[in-house]
């Protein structure tokens, strides 16, 4: 649930980064952040464990969207790939606006997609959050690579639910796709929270007029 800043007119959304280790998850996040200018980012934050990292940083976007006169900042986070770190996967999970799942294209990365994609909606039900119900793409990264499955065989792994995501083919070592899904993923929980805050932000403009 985004955070709601009434003093600062702001409107802060938590974007989480799920997937198997190894996957780009990190590479990702270290991409955006470098194309972002420091005036308009914070400090790219890791929480280093023994195999993996756990990144997280905000922005507030050139072109932000303003909504009833409220501008929309975004929290953008990882989640450690390895199996032992769940418990930190469900603590970064916590109050999730919406979800890019980062698959690893390589053949051998099919089991590990699977499983930290089941991994993804038995967390979310943890807090009573059906999957379909939020907001989220898919990305296929290390399309460069030679031993890598065709895309219509993840779409049939992790895609093929009655309510499908928007995928991308993605090469997040070279930026490939990568602000694109950030976009996708954006517009989609900007549209959900538009369609179902409404009534709030007319409240708090009658109240304030006052």
């Amino acid at each position: 649930m985004p955070i709601i800043h009434y003093a600062s007119k702001e409107i802060q959304f938590k974007i989480v980064y799920y997937g198997p280790a190894l996957g780009g998850k990190t590479t990702n996040l270290a991409y955006i952040h470098s194309r972002i200018a420091p005036a308009y980012r914070g400090d790219l934050v890791s929480l280093a464990t023994a195999a993996d990292r756990t990144l997280f940083f905000d922005f507030l976007p050139l072109s932000a969207v303003t909504l009833q006169g409220f501008k929309t900042k975004f929290q953008l986070y990882t989640v450690p790939g390895q199996v032992i770190y769940n418990s930190t996967r469900q603590l970064v999970l916590r109050s999730v606006d919406g979800v890019v799942f980062v698959a690893d294209s390589q053949w051998d990365k099919m089991e590990e997609n699977v499983t930290s994609f089941r991994n993804l909606e038995e967390n979310l039900q943890k807090q009573n959050l059906p999957l379909d119900q939020v907001p989220m793409v898919l990305q296929f990264n290390k399309r460069d690579l030679t031993n890598v499955a065709p895309t219509i065989y993840l779409e049939y792994l992790l895609n093929n639910r009655q309510r499908r995501a928007q995928s991308f083919e993605c090469i997040a070592s070279t930026g490939v796709n990568v602000f694109s899904t950030l976009d996708a993923v954006t517009q989609r929980l900007l549209h959900k929270f538009k369609k179902e805050n409404a009534q709030l932000f007319l409240g708090h403009g009658k109240q304030a007029a006052r």
